[in-house]
């Protein structure tokens, strides 16, 4: 497991308000179906910009970028690429 992941996990742990547990997650489960609320998922994203200093474009906010672990992981390569 990458050090991205377990960051993200733990934010999902800690903001997700998962009734499952987000660190034995599959990384392409949805999160949606594992009890993250859209309240949630938007607390999820400002931990995720603290944690990886990073700002998420209008276009990255919607549900398919935070519905899974992987999706996730994918944004903030993405967002990270030029640092």
């Amino acid at each position: 497991m990458s050090e991205t992941t377990t960051k993200i996990r733990n934010i999902l742990k800690e903001h997700g308000r998962l009734t499952k547990d987000a660190i034995t997650l599959e990384e392409g489960s949805d999160l949606y179906q594992a009890g993250m609320t859209s309240h949630a998922s938007v607390n999820v994203m400002l931990a995720l910009e603290g944690e990886f200093d990073v700002e998420f474009p209008d276009h990255m906010l919607k549900r398919s970028v935070f519905e899974s672990i992987a999706a996730i992981q994918t944004a903030i390569d993405e967002l990270t690429a030029g640092k």
